[in-house]
């Protein structure tokens, strides 16, 4: 048996036939430039680490969990002209979802977790229309770094290439980050309408005028060990969520 029989990846058609998984978790990222001192990879490189850590805080505590690998492309339409930086329509994630739900609903297992590591992912919609179609198949969404309040372990705000990111990749895979002295200092331009700087009001933001680096917030502040500590309380957090659902009867779910 592997070492981590919750990743799928890593585990053998004899041990996924003898067990009853409750959960599977399906980690979705993205391809996408990350200011001037971190990876394309970025974003799937957080996801495959938060869904494994946080699987494995689940799995021993007896939760059947099992993580699928990541999807590594997201919703990058407002970044079309930045080079190499790969969109996949929302259009095209629902019928990649639907796949994946429809083989589930297939063989029996009862709940599917979207872990969401891109800004510009949005899947609650996608899962109201699915939801609908394939109602033995509880689905849900994690936003993983909303699962821990960053104001606890970060100073300047951001959302792109910022301290959080870069402390978590220091943490993550620190031979994949540049010299900080290297980054863009992750300046960003704000809509000159009101509203638009409200959270009422949205449009989504054309990102070669709003970043000059690709960056949205300062990571000066970054550091390893703040990326430890804040994927250590988000995990621990989506650790929790996996084993109360792999417990859960979708057909009670309400106090």
């Amino acid at each position: 048996m592997s070492s981590r029989p919750y990743i799928l990846a890593e585990t053998t058609w004899k041990t996924v036939r003898d067990t009853p998984y409750e959960v599977v978790v399906l980690p979705w990222g993205a391809t996408e430039a990350h200011n001037y001192h971190l990876p394309y990879a970025t974003d799937n490189l957080q996801c495959d680490y938060v869904a494994a850590e946080a699987a494995r805080k689940a799995w021993e505590q007896g939760a059947k969990v099992v993580v699928l690998p990541c999807i590594p492309f997201g919703v990058n339409t407002g970044q079309l002209d930045i080079t190499l930086d790969i969109n996949l329509n929302p259009s095209t994630q629902l019928h990649i979802l639907r796949d994946v739900v429809q083989t589930l609903a297939r063989q029996g297992i009862p709940k599917l977790v979207v872990l969401n590591g891109h800004g510009g992912n949005d899947f609650r919609q996608m899962l109201r229309q699915l939801q609908a179609e394939f109602p033995t198949v509880f689905l849900s969404v994690v936003t993983w770094y909303l699962a821990a309040d960053r104001k606890q372990f970060f100073e300047a705000p951001g959302d792109h290439a910022d301290a959080l990111e870069t402390s978590a990749m220091l943490h993550i895979a620190p031979g994949l980050v540049r010299p900080l002295s290297e980054a863009g200092n992750g300046a960003a331009r704000r809509f000159r309408i009101e509203a638009l700087r409200q959270p009422w009001a949205w449009a989504q933001r054309e990102w070669s005028q709003v970043s000059a680096d690709t960056g949205v917030g300062d990571p000066a502040e970054a550091t390893a060990e703040k990326g430890r500590a804040f994927l250590d309380a988000a995990t621990t957090n989506i650790g929790r969520f996996l084993l109360e659902l792999a417990a859960a009867d979708p057909a009670d779910m309400y106090e």
